[in-house]
Formats: C-alpha cells, structure tokens, sequence
C-alpha cells in the first residue's frame, strides 16, 4: 500500500499541474478575445496582449514543466527516473512533429490529392515537368545551383586567405561580412537601384549605369567607341538571371569568408612549413596543403548555401516578379499557390524542393559525421 505522504504529494502535483493548465487555458482565451483592452486604446490594447503573450510563452512553459516534474517527482524512485527524460524530450519532438513533419505529409497527400476529377493522381507532377514555365523555372534553378554556391565559395576562400595577411584583418572582414547582416528583402531593393535603367540621354539613377556610361562616354571622347547606351540589366535575357545570381553571391561572401578564415588558423603551421621547407611556393602550399586540410569545411559551407539558393524567392520576387524568364521553383509555388488558387500543383512545387534539397543535407550530415560533429 502507498505510503500516505506518497498520495499527499501526488494530490499536490495533481493539483499544481490543473491549476497551471486552467491558467493558461483563461490566459489564451484572453488573448483571443478582442474586446478585452479595446477601451484602453489601440496602442496600450497591443502592450496589454504582448504582456499576456510574453507571459504565457515564457511563464507559461517553465510553469508546465514545473508542474510536470513536480507531478514525476511525486512517483516512486524507480518511476521517476524512468519519465524525467521523456519530460523534456517530448515536448521538443511534439513541436517538430507539429511543425516540420505534419506539414511535410500534408504536403505529399495535397500533391496527390488535390487533382481534377478523372485524372490520375500523378497528374499536377505531369503538368509539372511538362509545362514549359515551370520547367523554365527548374532550369533556373539549376543554373542558380551551379553558379552562386561555387562562386560564394571561391571568392571567400580568396577573401579568407588574403585578409588574414592584412594588418587590420577585423576591419576588413566586417567590411565583407557586413552584407550579410542585410536581409533578402533589403539586397533585392539595393541592387535593384544599382541596377537601375533609364533610356539613353536621360540621367542614369542606377549607380551601374552610371559607371558604365561615364566611363564610355570618356572612351567616346577619346575616339576610341563611337557610342555607349545604358543597359537594361535586369530586362536582358539571360543575363538578367546572372544579375540576379550576383545579388545571392554578394550575400553568400561573407558567410563563407568567415567560416574558411577559421578553418585555415585551424590547419597545423607544421604542415604548412614542412611543404615550404620541401620547396613548395605559397599557391602550391595553399591548393595542395590548406585547402586539403579543410575540405570538410568546404564542403559545409558549399551545402548549406546551395540549400539557400534552392529556396531563393525573396531576390526574385522583389527585383523582377519572376518576369523576363526569371522564375524559380520557390516563386513558382507561390504564384500557383496565392495567384492561381492551384493548391495541387503548389504543393508538388514544394514537394520537388523537398526532394532537390534532401540529398545535399545527407551530403552535409555525413560531412559532418566524417568530422565527429553529431556522429
């Protein structure tokens, strides 16, 4: 028979877990109701339902597990050490299951499901690869894949072997990793400004153009071109989509300078040293020793922005609506999704991501195993 003391604090616990649970049922009923604070204002009525938020988000989760571990600590030994883990992991899993998974297979079923009468169900992953827009926009993507994640790469692997040979190194990574700090958002509406286009003998706004036509129009003077007109950048196909991939590259840079940076102070200087003691010169040294070295960092670095650009929408989006053959798979699946109504065909859009996506991040755990991170 169970010890009375036993029972007094499971009754405790019991207690402690119906009165956290009823508080946060009345705490989001509040939240919900829209007539609580509206004689306090518009804008003391936000600050009330942010408080009420801010503390059922907060408050609220640690009194939960409070409660519950309070609820476990009540059992026998033996019970309580067998639950306590759950406790805390099982939340976790719940909120990705609820967030990443569910969407996932809803996803999947939509694609399939959500078809015209007398069709098959493969029939929006038909349309898929046989219309000619959306095959457009896989091409591009394709083009996107090959060119920004390479490029971002190399060009901070240069940035990251060269600032570390400057005096003042912090200064000029910040210079470079700043762009970063810019959102998808901001970058389309700063470079679509330097892109800028305005017809011939009208003053060029775009900061692109205006380079470019002054620096021909001293080459005219000189009799060197007979004539220099601004150019549309982001209207000229296809070189409007390697416009675009600029913008992403310029983004990328930085991330990948920093990351670099650090794995080459992390290569031994003995092996350094010993290739130039054998004679190797500094480019020598650099391609057959360092680089060797943190191939694994690379390899990171190169995976996680190609799973960037997979899902590029923002630069797109904002520059030239996916206009002049510049569509992407991601802008594709928001048109067909909030322009078109067509939820089947969106849904195979994200589904053709999912599975563009999925062998880079298996390349990218095993990277990541091979190194002893998460093995």
């Amino acid at each position: 028979m169970r010890p009375p003391a036993v029972g007094l604090r499971v009754i405790r616990a019991l207690i402690i877990v119906v009165a956290v649970t009823v508080s946060l049922w009345l705490g989001i009923r509040l939240l919900r109701d829209p007539n609580v604070f509206s004689s306090l204002g518009p804008t003391l009525s936000k600050i009330g339902q942010a408080v009420i938020a801010i503390t059922l988000g907060i408050g609220g989760i640690w009194a939960l597990f409070y409660a519950g571990n309070t609820l476990i600590e009540s059992l026998p030994a033996r019970a309580t050490n067998l639950l306590r883990p759950y406790l805390f992991v099982l939340p976790a899993v719940a909120v990705v299951g609820l967030y990443l998974v569910y969407p996932v297979v809803g996803t999947v079923a939509e694609s399939f499901a959500s078809i015209p009468e007398g069709q098959g169900a493969f029939y929006n992953y038909e349309q898929a690869f046989t219309n000619e827009e959306v095959l457009l926009a896989l091409r591009n993507n394709l083009v996107w894949l090959l060119i920004a994640p390479a490029a971002s790469v190399a060009i901070g692997l240069a940035f990251s072997a060269l600032v570390d040979r400057v005096r003042r190194e912090s200064l000029a990574k910040s210079f470079v990793f700043l762009p970063l700090a810019v959102s998808f958002v901001g970058a389309a509406v700063i470079w679509k400004f330097i892109y800028a286009w305005k017809p011939p003998g009208q003053s060029q706004i775009g900061l692109l153009n205006a380079i470019w036509v002054a620096v021909g129009g001293f080459f005219v003077n000189l009799g060197w071109l007979e004539e220099v007109e601004p150019i549309p950048w982001l209207q000229v196909i296809p070189w409007n989509t390697l416009a675009l991939i600029a913008i992403m590259i310029w983004l990328q840079v930085g991330l990948a300078m920093v990351i670099l940076s650090a794995a080459i102070k992390g290569v031994p200087r003995e092996l350094t040293e010993a290739a130039r003691i054998d004679g190797a010169t500094e480019l020598q040294s650099f391609f057959r020793v360092t680089i060797p070295s943190i191939r694994g960092s690379i390899i990171t670095v190169y995976t996680t922005i190609a799973i960037a650009v997979l899902k590029v929408f923002d630069i797109i989006f904002v520059t030239t609506g996916g206009n002049l053959d510049t569509s992407v798979v991601a802008l594709r699946m928001y048109q067909e999704m909030f322009r078109f109504r067509n939820f089947g065909q969106a849904a195979t859009m994200a589904v053709i991501l999912l599975i563009a996506v999925t062998p880079i991040m298996i390349v990218n755990i095993r990277n990541l195993r091979s190194q002893g991170i998460g093995a």
